[in-house]
């Protein structure tokens, strides 16, 4: 069951303090809804473990996370997959670009990929999708947050 997801938020930092923000692993941490941890392997990857309830289910998700694409400071491409055990498992990316807008304020647009299989998958599209964009938006609020405070 795959499902996209389209969105921008506007972050009242400069392109380069959001750059930092997307590729520093404790920002992304406390950006990231149900994430426990992060820990870098390298400059371009990450292991992760997030905890998520979609409906009745509650599973966490131990996975890697790839930044590929890279074209500092205006775009990369995130892409992740993690398994959550019985739960099933969750894979997906993100094309995320910065564009300035005016001095001291940055337009962050995303269009995100996910899919998930087995037993999450059985919950049906709308959850699915409605839960993704949730997150999603949750994601964008708490980095905007997180940059405000540096």
């Amino acid at each position: 069951m795959a499902v996209k997801i389209i969105g921008e938020e506007r972050i009242p930092a400069s392109v380069d303090a959001v750059w930092k923000a997307l590729n520093d692993p404790g920002i992304l941490e406390a950006s990231i809804p149900g994430c426990e941890s992060i820990e870098m392997k390298s400059d371009t990857e990450m292991l992760a473990v997030v905890t998520l309830k979609m409906g009745p289910i509650k599973a966490r998700f131990k996975g890697e996370v790839n930044l590929i694409n890279l074209e500092p400071p205006y775009s990369y491409t995130i892409r992740g997959e993690g398994k959550g055990g019985v739960a099933g498992f969750a894979k997906g990316g993100a094309d995320v670009v910065l564009a300035e807008d005016g001095a001291d304020a940055t337009i962050l647009g995303y269009t995100a990929n996910a899919e998930v299989g087995g037993k999450i998958a059985q919950l049906g599209s709308r959850l699915i999708e409605s839960t993704a964009k949730k997150l999603a938006g949750q994601f964008f609020s708490n980095l905007n947050k997180q940059v405000g405070k540096r």
